[in-house]
């Protein structure tokens, strides 16, 4: 009997730590998000994936909460090792990457197959934010410029798999990093310009032919139905069928009578949509509100530079994956392949999100200086 208490008291323990830099109320919503996950994904391959999707929730789960231990003195040593691995992976891929659909983004590693391109939604935004922390007491153009240099290395190596959603994705987070930092207003403005003017010599030299077949598309759809277009004509059904109330849990159409391609990955969420109708859409859409309003508020009140700048972005591009993906699927934005965080069926994408907010609860829980 007394062996059994002192077990019991050593798992209270140990729960009682794992979860002690936790933030209660990220750590809600985010299993809120995770709770709403799982049924639609339940719901989208009637119970086939479920199993490996909750197993991949508990993988990304308990990475998170292990990094949430780990103090933002030490996240920033890891910064350059975990930059310089992610690069050379992308190089690897370049050389012997898998060729999956047309595009070489997996690199087999024997006992398992990763996606380098994911380890570099971290890794940027860290390697910069810990590249401008170092520098922060003489900060200059020419720091921003080799910052910048930091970011067009392996978004130049994404591209070419190519991967042209999670290039971009990547460079709007250090875009994130470099304006959190204070890039003055003029040089983004001219940032932007320089974008807009090379779109037409990138549209002509850059852009393979079903990527700009996909941009033609978004403007009409119906030009080629059951082609580039089936994806959003399916979708935007998916999503206008479930009117206010949607059509129950389980009771979607588009997805179980396969008419909706991705329906457990990239467009789950008019596979939630069509369930849930108007109504959930706005609770959905009321937890990225709160997990972006409170990851920002972390990131307001972290100390230290490297903290500020990383949680920033990594809230951020959170926003911005939930945004493209959701605007994709409702056929607002062209379709790119951008899973919906911590929504769609994925082990890769699920562990890389958590751990960003692993990381972004380390920061907030150690008020700390960051010591150079």
């Amino acid at each position: 009997m007394q062996i059994d208490r002192t077990v019991a008291t050593v798992v209270r323990e140990g729960v009682r730590a794992a979860f002690r830099h936790a933030d209660p109320v990220l750590l809600g919503l985010i299993l809120a998000l995770l709770t709403l996950s799982a049924l639609t994904v339940a719901s989208a391959t009637s119970g086939a994936y479920l199993a490996g999707h909750l197993i991949n929730m508990g993988v990304a789960l308990v990475a998170m909460l292990f990094l949430t231990q780990v103090p933002p003195q030490r996240l920033i040593h890891f910064a350059a090792p975990l930059y310089v691995v992610g690069l050379a992976l992308l190089l690897g891929v370049t050389v012997a990457g898998d060729v999956v659909n047309g595009s070489r983004r997996w690199l087999n590693l024997g006992v398992t197959r990763i996606q380098p391109s994911e380890l570099m939604r971290l890794a940027v935004p860290m390697a910069m934010a810990a590249y401008l922390h170092y520098r922060q007491e003489h900060l200059s153009n020419r720091h921003f410029v080799l910052a910048f240099l930091l970011l067009a290395l392996p978004v130049g190596l994404i591209m070419r798999q190519p991967d042209l959603g999670t290039s971009l994705l990547i460079l709007a987070s250090g875009f994130f990093v470099l304006f959190l930092a204070g890039l003055a207003w003029r040089v983004m403005a001219g940032l932007v310009l320089l974008l807009g003017a090379v779109t037409p010599l990138a549209w002509m030299f850059v852009l393979h032919d079903y990527q700009k077949q996909r941009v033609l598309t978004l403007f009409d759809p119906a030009s080629d139905p059951l082609g580039a277009g089936y994806h959003i004509i399916q979708s935007t059904i998916a999503i206008g069928s479930g009117g206010l109330f949607g059509k129950g849990w389980g009771q979607g159409t588009q997805a179980r009578l396969d008419f909706l391609p991705e329906g457990h990955t990239d467009f789950v969420f008019a596979v939630y949509s069509e369930e849930f109708g108007l109504l959930g859409n706005l609770v959905l859409l009321g937890i990225y509100a709160a997990i972006v309003t409170r990851g920002l508020t972390l990131s307001y009140n972290a100390s230290g530079m490297f903290g500020r700048l990383l949680c920033g972005a990594i809230t951020l591009t959170f926003f911005t994956y939930a945004l493209v993906n959701m605007g994709m699927v409702s056929g607002l934005l062209p379709v790119v392949g951008v899973p919906l965080p911590l929504v769609s069926y994925g082990g890769t994408s699920m562990v890389t999100v958590l751990l960003g907010f692993g990381i972004l609860m380390s920061v907030s829980s150690n008020k700390s200086l960051v010591k150079t």
